[in-house]
Order: C-alpha cells, then structure tokens, then sequence
C-alpha cells in the first residue's frame, strides 16, 4: 500500500510504501473488540466501596426491647432499613484486570491499523515541526491536514520539538498527541483521523512488524 506523504501545509511531497503486515492485514474485528474491553477494564480502578453494617457508626445499642412494644423487633438501628444503617449487597473493591496475549493484542492493533488505512483514515506527514508553541498554529496545521475531524498524532521521540507539539496540542478538544511506543486500539479507535510522521512509521515497523 502506497501513502501520499504531506507537510505542515497539507502539500504532498512525496509517496512512501506503508508495510503490508501492518496496513494490510486481515480485519478481525472479533479481536478488536476483545482487546478493547481489556483496555477499558483495566483503566477502571475498582475502589468503590460502601460501608456495612458493622462499618457504620453508632447502633450498639438495642433500639427497644424485644418483646410488648407492638413494633417490630430491631437489633441495631445501624441495619439496612434504618436511615444511616449500613448497604447490603453493594459494591465492594476488587479488581478488573483482564489479561490477553501479546501477540493478540498486537494482531488486534494491526487490525484497527488496517481498518483506518482502509477507510482513508490514514494521514503520514514528512515531520512534525512548529516554529513556537501556539494552539493557533498546531489548529491552522491540523485543519489542513484533517479538516474538521478529530485526530490522534503520533510523535517518536520527546526532544525539544515535542514539548512545543504538546503544548500546542493540549488545548485542542478533538487532538491528542501520543508517542507512537503507546499507540493502543481504544485511541485508534476513539480518532477519525491518524496522523504519523515518518518518524513514527519506524516505531510502528519495529513494534509490529
């Protein structure tokens, strides 16, 4: 598969050859959704937590006593009918995690990878430079790469220049600027548009390939 390949200006320069293992695979969308409700669940921190009975305060003592008042029997007011008693059958910490072979969840990111070049989601840029760091100037660029869409921009390594990318970046509600070492399915996904310099085509081709 050949890519167009644009400046800052949205003007083509040249054309590249995008590796086929990564860009032409197969779309199993079966392990795109299995890898995606991984990463979603293991973002969850699982630390919800309500008291029981024997956490709240207070209700050591019987309410009444057992027997001739004509109301119901009552051991604590700290049970789950009274008002500041404590939850039954509510949430308790406990862990997400779920686990999936690295080879699965690299074939599912090949996968998301396909489908976005299929789609013309796909947008490689020479480099990513900025004369200064201004979110006015990283939207001018980005409009006329992407137009209105929303976009996930990949960067290779954090040297100067990247802090000046970030900073403009971070401003932007449909942008987001990511290492291209951390590129996952739910930020491909999450994007219309992929924009990857030729910096971070190499990453891609010795992380994936």
């Amino acid at each position: 598969m050949k890519a167009d390949v644009f400046n800052m200006k949205g003007e083509k320069v040249k054309t590249v050859e995008l590796p086929a293992e990564i860009f032409e695979t197969q779309v199993n969308i079966d392990l795109m959704h299995q890898a995606m409700l991984m990463q979603m669940a293991n973002a969850r921190l699982g630390t919800h937590k309500t008291k029981t009975k024997s956490e709240v305060s207070g209700g050591g003592r019987k309410p009444w006593k057992q027997k001739g008042t004509g109301r119901a029997r009552q051991g604590s007011t700290r049970s789950a009918q009274w008002v500041g008693g404590g939850k039954i059958h509510t949430p308790r910490p406990r862990k997400y995690t779920q686990n999936m072979p690295r080879q699965m969840r690299r074939n599912a990111l090949r996968s998301a990878l396909s489908a976005k070049a299929s789609e013309a989601g796909l947008v490689v840029v020479d480099e990513l430079v900025l004369p200064e760091a201004k979110t006015r100037l990283m939207a001018q660029a980005l409009n006329l790469l992407v137009g209105e869409s929303s976009a996930l921009v990949l960067y290779s390594e954090k040297d100067q220049n990247y802090e000046i990318i970030s900073r403009s970046t971070n401003n932007l509600p449909d942008a987001k600027l990511l290492m291209a070492s951390y590129l996952n399915i739910r930020d491909v996904l999450n994007y219309d548009k992929l924009i990857m310099p030729l910096k971070a085509l190499d990453i891609l081709k010795a992380n994936l390939v």
